[in-house]
């Protein structure tokens, strides 16, 4: 049964729909969290616009639900998949659904239609239907040559939201006090608010006596350039990769700088005070932000954690970390969508670069893992251009998968993923015509490899993030199955870094719980591959704080 909900005034309207597409019945409610907790034990998919808006009220309210449809994130699927590209939600005008979830808003009333679509392109917020949006989608799916693979992209994706909130609304535990003293060892102590930390001010002490320039403010680019120049060191950005092609006696201690400014900045006395409260981060992840399907967020940088602060991250007492990280992913995803065996069997026995250079198709790890980013990234020159034709050698099919996504991107072509997500189309390298000069069509051409090498790692990194949705599924599930108290009472997912994820446990659960990890990755591979042979091994360590995770 699926129970589709919007907002009315100070009310909600839940329409129950059966499996089938029937229509069950209509009710006004008036208590959510009453409402939810009712029906909730007769396992509902409930369907709502925006997860993000729905189910922290109810998580407030101490109830968690299995399962849920999210419109908004799978009509952005739906929208561009080339396996739903002939269906009336694909085809029709841009509209509601395709505005930012700020600017909309459900309106059914009474006496209409269920949910009545009225759309004002110039008023703000934009009014949107559920029930017509959730029909649209069905259909969509029903008539897809496979639904059965977009349907596991859609659960998987809306599961993912489910996860997002409750990692918000648990928080990933935080100790100040520790961050601080992180922060004092690294920066010196907490300077006044206009100030730099002792040691960057030392630092930058160095820099401007080294390039003669007292008054040097390294945070400015424009600044930092013109001294640079004055010292005769030519550079076209102030980017620490390209400092470090300089020989100079100032480089050195402005990398130092750069990086303990970047700390101050990123994750320093202000980032704490503003991110930290209670003892928790609590992030605002966002499913589906990136356009391969790999999360963003929109505050925190919890993304970009840098292992300087992890230390930080500590279990509450009685707790544990148990944190898994899926070796290799990457590669392996690509081996099992291209069906390669002899990479398959690679991967096998643990660590996949190991198995290449076992196999004979280069002579050093090193060696294995350049070409494997090589192939999946679209290097061409270097070491890794020069190991290509042996990977190609040893294992075509794998290779054939990304060069013909590479080609079909260079060709202006969309190019999809294992469940079903697919890239924005591209714009056709046309060759040259006398109306383009050579530099126009040099830079067109250009624009297309660029585009190539965009869909080359498309297929890759949108289906390992596919798997990690489905891997964060199965975990949350059988985090339940083993103990069914509260969500912050019980085992709980805190932390998620696209192939890595973090688990605060209770201690005495913690083999039980780096069990179901390994198991959900298993499961996850089925889930994606079927019974192909694939292994997606973890590393997996039991600790008091993050930062000994590594």
């Amino acid at each position: 049964m699926f129970i589709v909900l919007a907002r009315v005034d100070s009310r909600t309207m839940a329409a129950k729909i059966s499996d089938d597409g029937g229509a069950l019945g209509i009710e006004y409610v008036s208590d959510l969290a009453e409402f939810v907790r009712k029906e909730e034990p007769q396992h509902p998919r409930w369907v709502w616009d925006d997860t993000s808006t729905w189910y922290p009220e109810l998580l407030a309210a101490g109830i968690r639900i299995e399962r849920c449809f999210d419109l908004r994130l799978c009509h952005a699927i739906l929208r561009s998949s080339a396996l739903t590209a002939e269906s009336a939600l694909a085809t029709a005008p841009q509209g509601v659904w395709d505005a930012p979830a700020s600017v909309v808003t459900p309106r059914p009333e009474r006496g209409a239609a269920l949910f009545d679509l009225d759309v004002d392109p110039g008023a703000v917020p934009v009014l949107a239907d559920p029930l017509a949006e959730f029909t649209l989608q069905r259909a969509a799916v029903a008539g897809s040559a496979e639904p059965g693979r977009i349907g596991r992209l859609l659960a998987a994706e809306s599961a993912g939201a489910l996860i997002a909130a409750e990692m918000r609304f648990a928080g990933l535990p935080w100790r100040a006090d520790a961050h601080d003293a992180i922060l004092t060892s690294i920066l010196g102590s907490r300077p006044l608010e206009s100030a730099r930390p002792q040691k960057l001010q030392e630092i930058l002490e160095i820099v401007r006596e080294k390039l003669e320039s007292p008054d040097l403010n390294p945070d400015s680019p424009a600044d930092l350039l013109r001294a640079l120049g004055v010292a005769g060191l030519q550079v076209a950005s102030t980017r620490s990769w390209e400092l470090k092609q300089l020989k100079h006696p100032a480089i050195a201690p402005l990398l130092e700088y750069k990086k303990l400014a970047r700390l101050l900045s990123a994750n320093g006395w202000h980032w704490l005070d503003t991110w930290v409260v209670n003892g928790r981060f609590r992030p605002d992840y966002v499913p589906g932000g990136v356009v391969t399907g790999r999360w963003a967020t929109s505050g925190g940088g919890a993304l970009q954690l840098p292992k300087q602060v992890r230390g930080a991250v500590i279990a509450d007492e009685g707790w544990k970390f148990v944190v898994a990280d899926a070796s290799q992913l990457e590669p392996r995803i690509l081996a099992a969508m291209a069906g390669d065996r002899g990479m398959v069997e690679a991967g096998a026995t643990g660590d996949l670069y190991a198995g290449i250079v076992a196999s004979g198709a280069v002579e050093t790890r090193d060696q294995a893992k350049i070409a494997m980013l090589g192939a999946m990234y679209g290097a061409t020159t270097g070491e890794s251009g020069r190991l290509m034709p042996r990977l190609s050698q040893a294992y075509p099919r794998a290779i054939a998968k990304v060069e013909e996504a590479a080609r079909a991107g260079e060709r202006g072509e969309v190019v999809t993923t294992q469940l079903g997500r697919s890239s924005p189309p591209g714009q056709r390298f046309e060759g040259w015509n006398e109306a383009r000069s050579e530099a126009d069509t040099s830079r067109a051409r250009e624009r297309s490899r660029a585009w190539g090498r965009f869909t080359r790692n498309f297929i890759v990194q949108g289906t390992a993030a596919e798997w990690a949705l489905c891997w964060m599924a199965s975990i949350r599930r059988r985090l339940g199955e083993l103990d069914d108290r509260w969500l912050t009472d019980a085992p709980h997912l805190v932390f998620f870094l696209h192939d890595e994820v973090v688990v605060h446990t209770p201690a005495e659960l913690t083999v039980p719980v780096s069990v179901l990890l390994a198991d959900a990755a298993a499961e996850a591979g089925r889930l994606l591959f079927g019974e192909l042979p694939v292994t997606f091994p973890l590393t997996i360590a039991t600790v008091d704080n993050y930062g000994e995770a590594k």
